[in-house]
């Protein structure tokens, strides 16, 4: 998968090593703003036992 990436983005190896930041900077952005606050209800960390 992440060869067929390499080889389908455009540009030299300055223009692949951009378009390669460029694809994680919108994955992480897009787990860190849709898929955790969609997760965060689900998961236990606030149901503290502790008094």
């Amino acid at each position: 998968m992440y060869t067929w990436i390499w080889r389908v983005l455009p540009g030299g190896l300055p223009g692949k090593i951009i378009g390669t930041i460029v694809l994680l900077a919108v994955a992480i952005a897009l787990l860190w703003l849709v898929v955790f606050p969609l997760l965060e209800p689900l998961l236990p960390f606030g149901d503290v036992t502790v008094n």
